[in-house]
């Protein structure tokens, strides 16, 4: 009899448990389109170079940039499996073109021409040093550089400029002197939140592999939402995106302060979940599929 009791007991749980899973179930999340132009390719996609980066820094950035396209290396070999490209490759079907990207101008700027703070205003005016249509120009700063809202409100950013032909642009601070914690996580314990050891970052560089993260989330939002017109959930001024409205999931069974199943290398012990050219490893966030209005992992 007492067997029976506590039998019945834990039946009513479990149907409460399941019951109640089925009250929570999340709905799908959708990112509205608004019916304005987005980006396809070939985008062009210039580079201001703000403070100082070494050579080894910026190769690690371009050589991500020109992962996002499948292409083969000199030797006639693709990355493989999983690559940035098959990432990249999502952003597709927003639009069912070509996403092909290639890189343009690269421009240096190592004695701070605009000092060592910069406004948004001054952002603007560092992207407009190129003027070129169907590109995205990005101004990167250094560590030593400060940007108005870095880190206390944003890791990056994108937008256009309001007149005549409208140029998309974007920025990305270092922040690996400036709050690692907050835009360089998960290669960094976290500053808020669940606590969890930091992950090795792929290419020796917590602060530039940090900026690949987010230069990833302002140019998959660049090419998907270019002029606050195109995809995206919530305000303009403040939307959720295409990988935005994805943050913090990087592999599967991600959750708040866990960055999910991701690769790890054998021999260095670094975390990635994506390969790019030249036998670069990089880990990119999730992205939002609109086949299937989910956040979609490459791991």
């Amino acid at each position: 009899m007492a067997l029976n009791y506590h039998l019945a007991i834990l039946l009513i749980f479990l149907f409460l448990e399941i019951s109640f899973s089925a009250l929570v179930t999340q709905q799908p999340l959708v990112l509205k389109y608004h019916n304005g132009a987005l980006l396809k390719g070939p985008v062009t996609v210039n580079i201001v170079w703000y403070g100082k980066f070494t050579p080894t820094q910026r190769s690690i950035i371009v050589d991500f940039l020109q992962s996002l396209n499948t292409v083969k290396t000199v030797k006639g070999s693709a990355p493989p499996p999983p690559s940035v490209a098959t990432w990249w490759k999502t952003t597709e079907k927003y639009h069912n073109g070509s996403s092909a990207t290639v890189v343009g101008k690269q421009i240096l700027d190592e004695n701070y021409s605009l000092g060592k703070f910069l406004k948004n205003y001054h952002i603007q005016y560092l992207a407009t040093k190129v003027s070129q249509k169907n590109s995205i120009n990005v101004v990167l700063t250094a560590k030593e550089v400060g940007v108005d809202g870095f880190c206390r409100s944003r890791c990056g950013t994108h937008g256009s400029t309001k007149t005549g032909n409208r140029v998309a642009y974007a920025w990305v601070g270092n922040s690996e002197t400036q709050c690692p914690g907050q835009c360089a996580w998960p290669f960094h314990q976290p500053i808020y939140g669940p606590q969890s050891p930091p992950l090795v970052s792929p290419n020796g560089d917590v602060g530039v592999d940090g900026m690949v993260i987010n230069l990833a989330t302002v140019l998959a939002g660049a090419v998907t939402n270019p002029f606050n017109q195109g995809y995206f959930q919530g305000p303009a001024n403040a939307p959720l995106e295409a990988v935005s409205a994805c943050t913090g999931i990087f592999g599967s069974g991600a959750y708040p302060g866990y960055a999910g199943q991701v690769l790890v290398d054998k021999t260095t012990g670094a975390s990635f979940n994506a390969h790019g050219l030249n036998g670069r490893k990089y880990l990119v966030p999730a992205m939002w599929d609109p086949k299937t209005s989910t956040c979609t992992t490459l791991v």
